[in-house]
C-alpha cells in the first residue's frame, strides 16, 4: 500500500489493521465497537502492559516494522505466561507521525498478528493518535484456566532455580548490531524477534512451580525481583549454563565474556521459576542453581553466582542517569 498514514486518515488506518486481524475462541467481540469482550471462563483476567517507544526500544534501521510488532506482542504476552496464564488478547495503543508510510503500520500490525497467533492470542482492539515519535501501549490479557496465579513472592529455601528458553541470545545480538554488523544472524534475529516458551509458563504452574518470571531484564537482574519478593537469597552456578559455541565466538571477537550476556542480557523472555527440589522437571527445564537461606539481619534479595556477588551490568531503570 503506497503513500502515509497521514493521507489514509485515522479511520481508513484503523480498517487497513483490523482488516489483518482473525479472531480466536476467546474472542466474544473484536475490533470495531466502543470495546471488545474478551470471554474469562475462569472469573479472573491476568492483565500486563507496557509501552515501546522509537529510538529507546526499537530503530528502524535494525529491525522491520514487522520484527517490531514480534518483539513488543512477545515481551507482553511473555508476561502472561509466566504468572501461569494462557494468554488470550492484545490492545494496542499507536502514536504515529502523520508521515510514517501506511505500509510500516500494516506491516507492524502483521507481526503483532503472527506472534500473537504463536501463543494462541488475537489483538482485539486499541486506539490511534498523531504524534512525534513512534510509540506503541501494549496491553496483553490472559486466563489462569483455574490455576492459582505463580507470583513472584513464593520462592522457598530449598527450592531449585530452573530455566527454559534462550539466554543471552539477544544480549549478543544487540552487541554485534551495535558494531555495524548483521551477523550471524541467529543472534541477531533473537534480538529483534525474541522466542518466549508460551507453554513453559503453564506448564510450569502445573508442575509445582513456586514462583515465576520472565527474563527481560537480565537472569541475575529478575531473580533478584524474585528473591527479594519472597524474602530469600538465590544462589545460581555458572557451570550448569549452556554457552553455545558461536556466542563464544562473538564474545571473543568484541572482548566481552559471553556469561555476561547470559546472566545480565535482557529480552530473550525465556522464563525461569523455583521448584521444590522433589519435582521432576522435563528436560526442557534447565536447573541452573537453588534458593538458600538469608542472613538472620537479612531480608533477602541477593542473587549470587558460585557464591559470590554478582556485580557486572544488568536490569534497567528508566530513569537512572544514562
Amino acid at each position: 500500500m503506497q503513500g502515509t498514514v497521514g493521507e489514509l486518515g485515522e479511520f481508513g488506518l484503523i480498517r487497513e489493521l483490523t482488516a489483518r486481524l482473525p479472531l480466536t475462541p476467546a474472542v466474544e467481540l473484536g475490533p470495531g465497537d466502543d470495546a471488545a469482550v474478551v470471554r474469562t471462563p475462569d472469573g479472573r483476567v491476568v492483565a500486563t502492559t507496557d509501552v515501546l517507544i522509537e529510538g529507546r526500544h526499537f530503530r528502524r534501521d535494525w529491525s522491520t516494522a514487522y520484527d517490531v510488532g514480534r518483539k513488543c506482542a512477545a515481551q507482553n504476552l511473555a508476561d502472561i505466561a509466566a504468572m501461569g496464564a494462557v494468554p488470550t488478547a492484545i490492545l494496542l495503543g499507536l502514536v504515529t507521525p502523520a508521515d510514517l508510510p501506511t505500509t510500516w503500520a500494516t506491516e507492524l500490525m502483521d507481526g503483532l498478528r503472527d506472534e500473537c497467533q504463536v501463543a494462541g492470542a488475537t489483538v482485539v482492539g486499541g486506539d490511534v493518535v498523531r504524534g512525534e515519535t513512534i510509540t506503541l501501549a501494549i496491553t496483553a490479557l490472559g486466563d489462569l484456566q483455574g490455576r492459582a496465579p505463580v507470583k513472584r513472592s513464593g520462592a522457598q529455601v530449598g527450592d531449585v532455580v530452573a530455566v527454559t528458553g534462550w539466554l543471552g541470545w539477544s544480549a549478543a545480538g544487540l552487541t554485534v548490531l551495535s558494531r555495524g554488523f548483521r551477523s550471524p544472524r541467529a543472534f541477531v534475529e533473537a534480538h529483534r524477534r525474541p522466542e518466549p516458551p508460551y507453554h513453559a509458563g503453564p506448564a510450569g504452574a502445573d508442575l509445582g512451580a513456586t514462583s515465576m518470571i520472565d527474563v527481560s531484564d537480565g537472569l541475575v537482574a529478575d531473580l533478584g525481583h524474585v528473591a527479594k519478593a519472597s524474602g530469600v537469597d538465590i544462589d545460581l552456578r555458572a557451570a550448569d549454563f549452556d554457552v553455545p559455541a558461536q556466542m563464544a565466538d562473538i564474545g571473543q571477537a568484541v572482548g566481552v565474556d559471553p556469561l555476561v550476556w547470559v546472566l545480565s542480557g535482557g529480552e530473550d523472555h525465556a522464563i525461569v521459576a523455583t521448584f521444590p527440589s522433589t519435582v521432576q522437571l522435563p528436560a526442557r527445564w534447565r536447573v541452573v542453581g537453588e534458593v538458600v537461606r538469608t542472613a538472620r539481619t537479612a531480608r533477602g534479595g541477593q542473587v549470587t553466582v558460585d557464591g559470590a556477588p554478582w556485580d557486572r551490568a544488568g536490569g534497567w531503570d528508566h530513569f537512572a542517569a544514562e
